[in-house]
This record gives C-alpha cells, structure tokens and sequence, in this order.
C-alpha cells in the first residue's frame, strides 16, 4: 500500500445523494426523536404558536416551533449556554442535524432566529411547553411526586453592574462618584481620584432598595456562588426525587432567601403536578425535601395541615468531620430501633446521559468530592443518619410514631 498524500481539494460540481455524509445517530438523541414524534411534538408546538404570528401566508416564513425547541434540548443537555454556541454545536454534529430535522440542502438556523423566536413566543408557550414534557414522562412512569426536592442557586444575569442607576434620580455610579468629587474640592477629578475616593468614603454599600439596572430592571445585586457580586437571578428548582425528573424551575429575584421563594417553587410545583396527575393531597401528602437555609418557625407553621406534611431538612458536613462526629450521628439516628425503615434519595450528577440534574448549578462540584449529609426531620419523633458518596445520597432513618 503506498503512502497517500493531502491534496488542495476541489470542489464537486454534482453530488449523487449516497455520496453525502450520513451520520450513525446518537443513541440517546435517536429515542428522544422517536417518543417526541410518537407524540406528535411539532403538531401541538405549531398549534400553541399560532395565535403568536400572522394568519396570512404572506412574508418569509419563521422558524419552525419543533425545531426552536429542539435547538433549547440540545443547548440543556449539552451544556450550553448561549445562542451562537447552540448554534455552533448543532452545525458541528451530522447526528444533531438529525435531530433537528434538517435536509441535506437546508443550513442551521442562525443564532438571530432563536432569539427573536424567543422574544416573540411568551413565557406561557415556554410553560406549556415545559408541561407537555412532564405529562409524557408521566406516561412513561418517570413521575412519581411522593418526594420532591428543593435547591436553588444563582445565575448572573446578561446586565453590567458598573451601568446601574439610583432608583431615584437615575445617576449613575459614576456620575455619583464625580458629584463628590467636586463637593471635595476636585473640580475636574480623574480615574484615580474616583478611585480613591470611592475607597475612603464610608458608608459605601450598593442596596437594591437604592440602585436598579436600566437594561434589565428586575435583576438584582447579590453574591454569587463563587464569591463575586454581580446583578443576577435566583433559579430554584423542585425536583422528583424517585426519578430525578425536574417538576418546576421558577426564577425568584435574587435578593429574596429561601424561605421567602420556597412557597412560590411549592405552588409551581404543586400545580405542575396536578397537570400530570400526581398532585399531592392532604390525604395523600409529599415529603419535601431541603436544606437547613428553608428552615424558618413561619414557614413550618404555613405548612401544617398542606400537602406538605412530611419535611426533612439536611444539613451537608464536609468531608472533614470527624469519625466522631459521624458517628455520632448514626447514634442518634438508632437510639430508637423500632419501626426501622430505608430510604434511598439519588440525586443525579449535571449531565448525567439521560438523567440531567435541576440544580447543575448548585451541585456541579458533587461528584468530585464526598460529603457527609446530617438529616433531622421537623415533626416529632424523626431522627436519620444520611452519608453521600460519589453523587448518591443514602438515608437511614428511624422513624417513631408520634
């Protein structure tokens, strides 16, 4: 056999349709393309954007519903966060054209065209969109509804926090700082000197009571995850536990804590539930549950006699607690052998093929390292020692009748 060599290439006049490219397809997207057309997907997303385009058949014809939806799957499951990179990514992949529907003669659609599909569909089309994915899960026995939890996170959001305003007059940052500049005494005060004064002046604090965004006025000033202080949202999620099926994802405000947005993620989830079939009831209640930031006297007394009867709290100790300490959890949690019963709460990694996690955001980091979970249930008479390891969390309880 003798060597071969690269060549300039040559573009081909004709192309017979076997001499193209074909792709063997992605297992995961393959199924994922055979339940959305068993259910008929673009029929029912093209009936719900109707009322949102003209009724005549005159100018250009918009991008398809099923495929801007298909582009929002491909851009969740592969991480993406951003429309030129969703675009990129499906261009980039025979199996994603695939996916998307696309002939051999037709291009990807253009980062522009999902985001004015975007800003001209409400986010009532997003939701029933979102329901439509729970009720065919819910065929398919992926919702159960008896343990739902919650977490949430922070996301910055797309605004500059050196652009914001003062509610009142509308000045902005810098403005302020060359307006106390010159009542100092500087008349033309340069980079330096806002600088400084900025850092000497006391009392210096940015409230959301005082400053806004004039790009995005619901945003609002808080910390991030990693430290930083930037204008951002709070995304908060109410996930199956049994399943890892995602029920509800409101986004809150960032400045509110969690015990203020836990009743609007329950009554979300709640209602998300209810479209599916698998509400919670009174009789027939759902054990929520959280961490110890939604622990708070009033919210407990609004969930007394709701749907939410059963609650746990867990509380995440770092792999540096000490053997003692672990075991004296598990002393705690056995102290009382009777009515010994085993729960299992899997908590998916981000990614996961087939298994995506509600709060990516927030748990990124879990599998590379192990934690050590402390779980105390607020009704009487609960105790439970809980470990997590390598992204699973293991609830032993010892539950006592009240």
């Amino acid at each position: 056999m003798s060597l071969g060599r690269q060549e300039d290439r040559q573009s081909d006049l004709l192309l017979t349709w076997s001499e193209l490219p074909r792709s063997a397809g992605h297992p995961f997207y393959d199924k994922l393309q055979a339940v959305m057309r068993a259910a008929d997907f673009d029929r029912f997303v093209e009936e719900l954007c109707r009322p949102y385009y003209a009724s005549s058949k005159r100018g250009r014809k918009s991008l398809p519903p099923g495929r801007y939806f298909r582009m929002l799957l491909v851009g969740y499951f592969e991480g993406l966060d951003s429309e030129r990179g969703i675009e990129w990514r499906c261009a980039d992949s025979l199996s994603l054209r695939e996916f998307l529907l696309l002939s051999s003669r037709e291009s990807v659609p253009d980062h522009s065209w999902l985001s004015k599909t975007r800003s001209r569909l409400p986010l009532e089309a997003h939701e029933a969109v979102f329901t439509w994915v729970l009720t065919q899960l819910a065929e398919h026995g992926l919702i159960k509804g008896d343990r739902i939890g919650v977490d949430a996170s922070t996301m910055e959001a797309n605004a500059a926090l050196r652009a914001i305003v003062r509610r009142d007059s509308g000045e902005g940052y810098r403005e302020m700082l060359q307006r106390l500049a010159q009542e100092s005494g500087i008349e033309t005060p340069t980079a330096d000197d806002l600088i400084r004064l900025d850092r000497k002046r006391k009392g210096k604090k940015l409230s959301n009571e005082d400053w806004e965004s004039p790009t995005d006025p619901d945003a609002r000033i808080a910390k991030m995850k990693d430290g930083r202080t930037r204008l951002g949202y709070k995304p908060e999620h109410a996930l199956d536990l049994d399943t890892g099926a995602i029920v509800a994802a409101p986004i809150h405000e960032a400045d509110q804590g969690d015990t203020k947005t836990l009743p609007g993620t329950l009554e979300a989830a709640e209602a998300n539930l209810e479209a599916v079939g698998k509400e919670p009831s009174p009789e027939d209640p759902s054990e929520l549950v959280a961490d110890k930031g939604y622990h708070s006297r009033g919210g407990l007394k609004d969930l007394e006699d709701s749907e939410w009867t059963r609650r746990r709290l867990v509380r995440a100790l770092r792999g540096s607690a000490s053997p003692s300490r672990r075991a004296s959890i598990a002393g705690r949690a056995m102290t009382t052998p009777s009515a010994l019963s085993t729960t299992t709460v899997h908590v998916f990694s981000p990614r996961s093929p087939g298994k995506p996690s509600s709060s990516a955001p927030s748990w990124s980091n879990a599998p590379s390292r192990s934690l050590w979970i402390e779980a105390a249930c607020v009704v009487p008479g609960y105790a439970a020692a809980t470990t997590c390891k390598n992204d699973i969390w293991s609830t032993s309880a010892a539950t006592i009748s009240a």
